[in-house]
């Protein structure tokens, strides 16, 4: 069966095209141009993804986030749209309970690719992710790769989540930097290209070689094998 997405967006224009673009992937799409509307059609129906637009006429994105959170069951994943790229709004947005966010304008394949990686996820909240031949454990602290343990740092655990969510996206290391490591990361040091480094070693040696592809002049990305 068909994965549903709510998309809560006051903007006719983008609303239409967000539903157009996943109506043509394949999912079943409602719309909603506003806060309240947004609510009632999230509270009242079942819903995988809610993509969500964080400036609305009647109620700040925020606040129809906190009510999705609180309200629907079962609880669907939230993809937050907004034109503020500040990082404390972000911060605020997960906080709230958003999933992930993306930064307007977007392009389509980036959002499909979201979508995609949100809709992989347990939605009874695992905290265990599975890409290809790799599986990670959150809540043990464990990632293996086929039969094999990786031993890794807390930041390359990490950094492998991260990867493992947003498979076949690539990543640049400034979306790394804010989601990965804290405000107080130096954007102009190598740390993300070093601790990359490291856990492609890590990676290689468990025998999966290449997973982790660099993409010339963006950034990076896991091969999407599922």
């Amino acid at each position: 069966m068909a994965k549903s997405i709510l998309v809560i967006e006051d903007n006719a224009e983008i609303a239409d095209l967000v539903s157009l673009h996943l109506r043509d992937t394949g999912y079943r799409v409602r719309v909603a141009h506003d806060g309240e509307t947004g609510i009632d059609l999230a509270v009242s129906g079942t819903h995988d993804l809610v993509v969500l637009d964080l400036m609305l006429p009647d109620m700040d994105g925020l606040e129809v986030c906190r009510h999705i959170r609180q309200e629907s069951e079962p609880q669907p994943r939230v993809l937050m749209l907004t034109a503020r790229d500040a990082l404390d709004d972000r911060v605020a947005g997960l906080d709230e309970g958003a999933d992930d966010y993306l930064v307007k304008p977007f392009d389509f394949p980036e959002l499909l690719a979201r979508v995609r990686a949100l809709l992989r996820r347990d939605l009874s909240g695992s905290p265990i992710v599975e890409v290809g031949a790799l599986r990670l454990d959150a809540a043990r602290h464990e990632a293996t790769c086929g039969d094999g343990a990786l031993v890794l740092t807390a930041k390359e655990f990490a950094l492998l989540r991260y990867f493992m969510l947003h498979p076949g996206e690539v990543l640049t290391p400034e979306r790394l930097l804010d989601h990965v490591w804290d405000e107080h990361a130096d954007p102009f040091t190598n740390t993300v290209r070093v601790t990359v480094s490291n856990l492609r070693r890590k990676l290689r040696d468990a025998g999966s070689d290449g997973v982790i592809e660099t993409v010339v002049g963006r950034g990076y990305r896991l091969k999407d094998d599922t």
